[in-house]
């Protein structure tokens, strides 16, 4: 018997020392939550902003993560509903304890779930989520990233101050959601003070099937440039539809989204050629790392990256720099090491500052983006441009 106890005190010593060895390791890494839309409509820009964690978070891993300790992402799949990012969001806040969050696609999402960090006091830094009110209601533990929709159009509006003068009606088209909605609505407004006049305005339900009865409209009322707010299939199809309607602007321009994507020229075909849009980032941009990034992700992945994917890099270098730099890993210290945030990036530099109705926001300049033969070229302003922009755009029976 007393063998037998003395065996069974060894096992139960082992599996013991084996638990509380591998919550040790536990202990030496800090979980980070990140809420995407990993399935779903917007599950395309959800994969290439994972990616992109995933690579930042395994750069800085391999550098020594945090003061010694390793980054633990722990992804929630928010599908892209705002409902399900509550949720998602109160799970990584209650049960998972993180001390801060970042992520943020889809700007409905953003709207419902940055309420709850502001409620829990743990900091929310948001990478792509761009309705402008989201950083006008003062909440001190929301952070942004990327420029607010407001702002994406600066360098269209400067090519047509200065290249498209001739540009005088335009057709907007956008989709009724949060991001679509805030992004027509600032146009409206700079076509305004440009002297432009709107001469179509249509809403539209995001994953139309059929743009036709739109497009028809738009025909008729022949703009100089139709300027659409749109993800990447709606792009697509609106593409598609506009060469089958025989539409021909002097300019077709993406509000960004999904026109800056590989799968938007691979869907629209020969129609996304001569597509100008609105764009936040390039990787012939003179920022540290730029390249590398779009090279190791091409390596990594056997794909292209993008704006999206360079936000979502940038913002996990920027969550790592506050961790490092936090008095303690409270949210409310990770909270005032953001605050104090001031670094250069692959996106750019990155300081939280207070503008108009803004907090905590921070402010980049724009680019304009043309497609050129399947390829996504920097055109505006002249001082990044990797190929002279296409302007007028040809009319669809003079392409070859």
């Amino acid at each position: 018997m007393k063998g037998t106890a003395g065996k069974a005190f060894v096992v139960v010593a082992a599996v013991l020392s084996l638990v509380m060895a591998a919550s040790a390791g536990f202990a030496e890494t800090i979980k980070v939550g990140v809420l995407l839309p990993l399935t779903g409509s917007l599950a395309k820009f959800g994969e290439i902003e994972k990616r992109s964690y995933d690579m930042a978070v395994g750069e800085i891993n391999a550098k020594g993560g945090v003061n010694g300790k390793k980054i633990e992402l722990l992804f929630e799949d928010d599908t892209g509903k705002p409902d399900v990012g509550r949720s998602a969001m109160e799970k990584l806040i209650s049960r998972d304890k993180v001390p801060v969050i970042t992520g943020g696609y889809a700007s409905s999402v953003v709207a419902a779930t940055a309420p709850v960090a502001q409620q829990f006091k743990v900091p929310f830094v948001i990478c792509t989520g761009s309705s402008d009110d989201v950083t006008e209601k003062g909440y001190d533990y929301v952070f942004r990233v990327n420029p607010p929709a407001s702002e994406y159009p600066n360098a269209v509006k400067s090519f047509l101050q200065g290249v498209a003068r001739d540009v005088k009606t335009v057709a907007l088209l956008y989709e009724n959601t949060a991001f679509g909605q805030s992004s027509s609505k600032s146009f409206e407004k700079d076509a305004k003070d440009l002297g432009l006049k709107i001469v179509v305005k249509e809403g539209y339900q995001a994953g139309a099937i059929d743009f036709t009865p739109i497009l028809t409209k738009v025909k008729a009322a022949n703009p100089d440039m139709i300027y659409m707010v749109s993800y990447v299939m709606d792009a697509s199809l609106l593409m598609r539809q506009s060469k089958e309607l025989h539409i021909n602007p002097r300019m077709f321009v993406g509000g960004g989204a999904g026109f800056t994507l590989p799968e938007f020229a691979k869907s629209a075909g020969d129609a996304s050629d001569y597509v100008y849009s609105a764009t936040l980032w390039v990787d012939t941009l003179p920022f540290p790392g730029a390249r590398k990034y779009s090279a190791d992700f091409r390596k990594k992945y056997g794909a292209e990256t993008e704006y999206h994917g360079a936000e979502a890099y940038a913002t996990m270098y920027v969550v790592a720099d506050a961790l490092k730099r936090a008095k303690s890993l409270t949210p409310k210290d990770v909270r005032g090491a953001l605050a104090a945030t001031d670094m250069k990036t692959a996106f750019g530099p990155v300081k939280f500052v207070s503008y108009g109705k803004k907090t905590q926001q921070n402010k980049l300049d724009t680019y304009m983006v043309q497609w050129q033969k399947g390829e996504l070229e920097a055109v505006w302003p002249k001082n990044v441009a990797t190929k002279k922009y296409i302007y007028p755009t040809p009319h669809w029976d003079r392409r070859r």
